[in-house]
């Protein structure tokens, strides 16, 4: 665990696994942080080497002030790979880790082996516009029981939220006081704000990079026709769905979510699952 400086920022990193091993770059949802990803660390860096961060405004990493857009992400995680001298990586990203994937790989194709896109749009809809919106306005509440019931539920598919609702408390009362920090509510609605501009869209074609396209069917945040529209664009993109599973692919079905990204990353045949 470790931290650089970006433009004046602490910006907190993990990286581990073998040196020699294949890099995959692990990019967050919106809420998450690099400890959302503790349970997977050692599944994936027995085969790879992981690299972790904090997006700024997120986690352990600094916070920003005034308004930005994912671009200042893409500078950032761009500083991060020639500090540690990686110069090609697997990339993988949710949701608006997968925004910020998909900006990167716009920008800097040269740097991105493979690109792994998990529950994302190629561009901030009015549909998605106007759910964060929304996640904002109750943010200004400072009201974190309200913050957690607007944002958390719409995030799993009905089925598991039903089925594993001891887990969906426990999960309630780790995250209502931390939806109650002022600062961390400050740093969502930058956070969303920042995501408004997203737009890849016309840059699609032109992303020629492997890359795999996964949706999920219960999916109401980022619904898999938009997942379509990424994967009929590029070309050379495939197309997966996860069945039965919502937006927050990785815990509702985390056994898939890794075996996936470790099968896609060694597809040349070098690895077995």
């Amino acid at each position: 665990m470790a931290t650089f400086q970006f433009r004046e920022k602490n910006v907190f990193y993990d990286i581990r696994g073998d040196e020699f091993h294949p890099v995959l770059v692990m990019l967050n949802g919106i809420m998450m942080s690099t400890k959302s990803w503790d349970p997977f660390v050692a599944a994936f860096s027995d085969k790879l080497r992981l690299l972790r961060v904090d997006f700024l405004d997120q986690g352990e990493s600094d916070r920003m002030i005034k308004p930005y857009t994912q671009a200042v992400q893409v500078d950032m995680l761009l500083a991060l790979l020639d500090h540690l001298k990686l110069e090609r990586v697997h990339l993988a990203g949710i949701s608006y880790g997968g925004s910020v994937a998909m900006q990167f790989a716009a920008a800097h194709p040269g740097r991105v082996e493979k690109l792994m896109l998990f529950n994302v749009t190629a561009k901030t809809t009015p549909w998605l516009k106007a759910i964060g919106d929304g996640w904002n306005a109750v943010a200004a509440s400072r009201d974190g029981n309200a913050y957690y019931h607007i944002a958390i539920p719409y995030i799993y598919s009905p089925g598991f939220y039903n089925q594993h609702i001891e887990w969906m408390d426990a999960r309630k009362d780790k995250l209502v006081p931390l939806f109650s920090d002022v600062g961390f509510l400050d740093a969502m609605i930058r956070l969303t704000q920042s995501a408004e501009s997203h737009d890849v869209a016309s840059q699609l074609p032109l992303m020629r990079m492997p890359t795999l396209v996964v949706a999920s069917e219960h999916d109401f945040l980022t619904p898999p026709s938009e997942q379509r529209i990424i994967a009929r664009a590029m070309p050379h993109a495939a197309f997966v769905m996860f069945e039965d599973c919502g937006h927050a692919s990785m815990y509702e079905k985390p056994s898939l979510f890794v075996s996936t990204i470790l099968g896609f990353v060694y597809e040349d045949g070098t690895y077995t699952i």
